[in-house]
Protein backbone atom coordinates (compact mmCIF):
# COMPACT_ATOMS: atom_id res chain seq x y z
CA UNK A 1 0.00 0.00 0.00
CA UNK A 2 1.64 3.08 -1.52
CA UNK A 3 1.34 6.86 1.09
CA UNK A 4 1.81 10.05 -0.01
CA UNK A 5 2.66 12.41 2.03
CA UNK A 6 2.63 16.12 0.67
CA UNK A 7 4.63 19.13 2.14
CA UNK A 8 5.80 22.56 0.96
CA UNK A 9 2.43 24.29 1.44
CA UNK A 10 2.14 27.94 3.10
CA UNK A 11 1.49 31.28 2.68
CA UNK A 12 3.32 33.17 0.37
CA UNK A 13 2.71 36.76 -1.29
CA UNK A 14 1.37 37.37 -5.07
CA UNK A 15 4.97 36.61 -7.37
CA UNK A 16 6.70 34.34 -4.76
CA UNK A 17 7.91 30.75 -5.15
CA UNK A 18 7.03 27.35 -3.20
CA UNK A 19 8.44 24.24 -3.65
CA UNK A 20 5.28 21.40 -2.95
CA UNK A 21 6.95 17.80 -1.97
CA UNK A 22 4.90 14.29 -2.28
CA UNK A 23 6.88 11.62 -0.79
CA UNK A 24 5.79 8.13 -1.12
CA UNK A 25 5.86 5.53 1.87
CA UNK A 26 5.94 2.88 -1.02
CA UNK A 27 7.92 2.41 -3.85
CA UNK A 28 6.40 4.38 -6.92
CA UNK A 29 8.65 3.40 -9.63
CA UNK A 30 5.51 0.97 -11.18
CA UNK A 31 3.32 3.86 -10.83
CA UNK A 32 2.18 4.56 -14.42
CA UNK A 33 1.67 8.26 -14.13
CA UNK A 34 1.75 11.04 -10.93
CA UNK A 35 0.64 14.40 -10.47
CA UNK A 36 -1.10 17.12 -8.77
CA UNK A 37 -4.53 18.08 -8.52
CA UNK A 38 -6.10 21.39 -6.99
CA UNK A 39 -9.13 22.46 -4.85
CA UNK A 40 -10.08 25.93 -4.33
CA UNK A 41 -13.45 26.85 -2.27
CA UNK A 42 -16.04 26.79 -4.76
CA UNK A 43 -14.23 25.92 -7.95
CA UNK A 44 -14.03 22.76 -9.61
CA UNK A 45 -11.06 20.53 -8.62
CA UNK A 46 -8.20 21.27 -11.76
CA UNK A 47 -5.24 19.08 -12.57
CA UNK A 48 -2.16 21.41 -12.13
CA UNK A 49 0.26 18.57 -13.26
CA UNK A 50 0.40 14.92 -14.80
CA UNK A 51 3.76 13.32 -15.98
CA UNK A 52 3.61 9.39 -16.99
CA UNK A 53 6.28 7.16 -16.20
CA UNK A 54 7.39 7.71 -20.15
CA UNK A 55 8.36 11.25 -18.78
CA UNK A 56 5.34 12.92 -20.74
CA UNK A 57 4.19 15.97 -18.78
CA UNK A 58 0.85 17.97 -19.29
CA UNK A 59 -0.17 21.06 -16.99
CA UNK A 60 -2.82 23.03 -16.87
CA UNK A 61 -3.28 25.72 -18.95
CA UNK A 62 -3.52 28.10 -15.89
CA UNK A 63 0.00 27.44 -14.35
CA UNK A 64 1.76 26.72 -17.91
CA UNK A 65 4.95 28.20 -17.80
CA UNK A 66 4.87 28.93 -13.86
CA UNK A 67 4.43 25.81 -12.04
CA UNK A 68 6.82 22.50 -12.98
CA UNK A 69 6.72 19.30 -12.05
CA UNK A 70 10.02 17.23 -10.83
CA UNK A 71 11.38 13.44 -9.80
CA UNK A 72 14.20 12.59 -7.20
CA UNK A 73 16.60 10.76 -8.28
CA UNK A 74 15.15 7.90 -6.21
CA UNK A 75 12.17 8.19 -7.37
CA UNK A 76 10.44 8.14 -4.50
CA UNK A 77 9.37 11.77 -3.85
CA UNK A 78 7.99 14.49 -6.64
CA UNK A 79 8.00 17.81 -6.28
CA UNK A 80 5.79 20.69 -7.45
CA UNK A 81 7.78 23.99 -8.08
CA UNK A 82 5.84 26.95 -8.09
CA UNK A 83 7.29 30.52 -9.67
CA UNK A 84 5.29 33.63 -10.03
CA UNK A 85 2.02 32.43 -7.68
CA UNK A 86 -1.17 34.43 -8.15
CA UNK A 87 -3.98 34.60 -5.56
CA UNK A 88 -5.97 32.58 -7.70
CA UNK A 89 -3.49 29.69 -7.18
CA UNK A 90 -4.68 29.39 -3.60
CA UNK A 91 -6.16 26.32 -2.70
CA UNK A 92 -5.65 22.65 -1.45
CA UNK A 93 -2.88 20.75 -3.31
CA UNK A 94 -3.35 16.91 -3.84
CA UNK A 95 -0.28 14.53 -5.20
CA UNK A 96 -1.71 11.28 -6.37
CA UNK A 97 0.08 8.31 -8.26
CA UNK A 98 -1.82 5.95 -10.37
CA UNK A 99 -1.49 2.35 -10.31
CA UNK A 100 -2.86 -0.31 -12.91
CA UNK A 101 -5.59 -0.70 -10.49
CA UNK A 102 -6.08 2.05 -8.33
CA UNK A 103 -5.31 6.05 -7.88
CA UNK A 104 -3.44 6.71 -4.48
CA UNK A 105 -3.86 10.10 -3.03
CA UNK A 106 -1.94 12.21 -0.50
CA UNK A 107 -4.41 14.07 2.31
CA UNK A 108 -3.28 18.06 0.32
CA UNK A 109 -1.40 20.99 1.44
CA UNK A 110 -2.72 24.50 2.01
CA UNK A 111 -1.28 26.95 -0.61
CA UNK A 112 -2.70 30.75 0.44
CA UNK A 113 -1.36 33.31 -1.73
CA UNK A 114 -1.84 37.25 -0.82
CA UNK A 115 -2.17 40.37 -2.85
Amino acid sequence: QVQLVESGGGLVQAGGSLRLSCAASGSIFSANAMGWYREAPGKQRELVAHVTRGGMTNYGDSVKGRFTMSRDNAGNTVYLQMNSLKPEDTAVYYCYADFTLARHWGQGTQVTVST
